[in-house]
């Protein structure tokens, strides 16, 4: 399955600032990954301030495992958690 990667930035209300990529299937647009990013966040414990656009920003396409395709084809999206998250690097849960 042949996804992009939007980088994705958001500072939450303590001041703490999250990073994460949303994989979405190729040829969505923008609006698509800010809104999962937008979900992704109020998962979050914490309050969160809305994503601002200018900080969810494509990077790449790549063809991607079978593991993230299947999460992809179940939920429409895949979010890999890195700094500041409370599951960085970690799979889907």
């Amino acid at each position: 399955m042949k996804i992009d990667v939007y980088d994705t930035y958001a500072t939450l209300s303590t001041g703490k600032m999250v990073h994460f990529d949303v994989f979405i299937p190729s040829g969505e647009n923008k609006a698509t990954a800010v809104n999962f990013a937008n979900a992704f966040l109020a998962t979050l414990e914490e309050k969160h301030s809305n994503l601002n656009q200018q900080l969810c920003n494509f990077c790449h396409s790549e063809i991607t495992n079978p593991r993230i395709a299947a999460e992809i084809a179940e939920h429409g999206h895949f979010i890999l958690q890195m700094e500041g998250c409370p599951n960085p690097y970690g799979g889907p849960k």
